[in-house]
């Protein structure tokens, strides 16, 4: 599959390796597996630089002979020099002047050699006025930032940048889904299932799954007998949480279930709120897995799971996993079914990330509170989206279905009631409708509604 934008993170690669020239550059670059780490660094040293994986199953000795080879085949060693020890290997590294150096996976050390980072410090210490670019990079976020934003860690303060690697975009995916010939509504699906994670739309090249529907894909990576993603989820949080892992998949299951309040979370674990409050605080800051959403007005969030597949794992699998590891075929029906339901939930980001692109938004959030004086059972609004920009405030529903032209002005209609209970909105508000398909769109374009729907995308 070819490598898809990344214009401006290449473009800071760069823009670093040129201030790299004349003093040294030390950045981390951090993300979560299949983000797509290594085929940037790899685009960015294309025909210069060294690559180093830090193999956490080799010795220190094996690993330290094979940077050696890297080295040599670099000409930054001479084919029968021999470097003994780490320190003479980062002293070599910098002192000779070598290209742009990656170590990736670089966490590894922590169970290679430990003393590599207190030996980078140093070297780094006495050569800060050399010239030379050294890029960290790693998957595990809560280990990657302890090592560089911890006081307690020797390279605490070392580090010129940190960058977090964000997943691709929908219109990146979208060049994607044209490649793997994939409907628009197909790779919409998949965005709602993989996120910006591109390894995951390899696996679709790998297992031939281009044109197929996004229920086909879904059978065949995680649904079927030996899924090659069956695993997927439990790898990514096993080397993250390590053996304290049972209270936070709790929490993520609760969160993907509905649960998404501090309150309602304790709820689902019967336990108590100040129990898990600071697990949560690490799944939001420390692992970023979760985030805490706030609403365009009011002081109370809701938390929400950053990881799509992760969402689907825990919502759809997690709870039942026996269910899920004997295949039952009740249980795999069940899975299907349900899937048009992840998808009318998923489906709110996605719309949101479009829009915030097609009109230039500033600021986009979801609202939602209670209705003063409102009937019994009828005491909560929610809007799917309230924005501005420049020129305009704006109020969006998102809908996950065909509608006809009357289902798209009732929606309208409803949605007009709803913002009556926000607060300081302006007069001259504009409203609109994101959904799979509508009906029609240019006789509600024609009445002043923003009409989109997936062709649009």
């Amino acid at each position: 599959m070819k490598f898809v934008n990344r214009k401006s993170e290449l473009a800071e690669l760069n823009e670093l390796e040129a201030l790299a020239k004349k003093k040294l550059f030390v950045i981390a670059l951090y993300g979560l597996r299949r983000v797509g780490k290594t085929r940037l660094l790899l685009e960015f040293l294309k025909n210069k630089g060294m690559y180093f994986f830090v193999n956490k199953n080799k010795t220190s000795a094996d690993l330290l002979s094979e940077f050696q080879g890297i080295l040599r085949q670099g000409k930054i060693l001479k084919e029968l020099e021999v470097l003994d020890s780490w320190d003479k290997f980062f002293e070599t590294l910098i002192t000779r002047e070598a290209p742009p150096i990656v170590f990736d996976e670089f966490q590894n050390f922590t169970s290679v050699e430990p003393a590599v980072f207190g030996i980078l410090q140093k070297t780094i210490d006495l050569n800060e006025n050399k010239p030379g670019l050294i890029i960290l990079s790693g998957s595990l976020i809560g280990l990657i930032k302890k090592l560089f934003k911890s006081s307690k860690e020797p390279l605490y303060g070392r580090i010129k940048k940190g960058k977090r690697l964000e997943p691709l975009t929908l219109i990146s995916c979208l060049e994607i889904g044209e490649e793997l010939k994939l409907t628009k509504e197909n790779l919409v699906k998949a965005y709602m299932l993989f996120g910006g994670y591109p390894k995951y739309y390899v696996a679709l090249e790998d297992f031939n799954l281009q044109g197929k529907s996004a229920e086909e894909m879904i059978d065949a990576l995680f649904l079927v007998k030996d899924a090659p993603l069956e695993d997927e989820v439990n790898s990514i949080l096993s080397q993250e949480f390590g053996g304290r892992s049972g209270v936070y998949y709790s929490i993520l299951e609760a969160i993907a279930t509905g649960n998404n309040t501090l309150s309602s979370i304790a709820g689902y674990l019967n336990t108590p709120a100040t129990s898990i409050t600071r697990q949560i605080n690490e799944l939001r800051d420390h692992f970023e897995l979760i985030e805490l959403e706030m609403p365009y007005q009011g002081k109370r969030g809701i938390y929400c799971i950053r990881h799509p597949l992760i969402e689907f794992w825990f919502s759809q699998i997690y709870k039942n996993f026996s269910d899920y590891a004997a295949r039952r075929p009740e249980f795999i029906a069940s899975v299907k079914k349900n899937l048009n339901v992840l998808y009318g939930r998923c489906f709110e980001q996605v719309a949101k990330e479009f829009l915030v692109r097609e009109l230039k938004l500033t600021e986009a959030r979801c609202q939602w509170g209670k209705i003063p004086q409102a009937k019994k059972g009828e005491n909560t609004y929610e809007i799917d989206l309230i924005a501005k920009n420049e020129k305009s405030t704006y109020a969006f529903e998102f809908k996950w279905g065909e509608l006809t032209y009357s289902e798209a002005i009732s929606v309208m209609c409803k949605l007009q009631g709803k913002v009556k209970n926000v607060l300081r909105l302006p007069k001259d508000l504009r409203f609109g409708i994101v959904a799979k398909k509508i009906k029609d769109k240019q006789k509600l374009r024609a009445k002043g509604y923003l009409t989109y729907d997936v062709d649009d995308f």
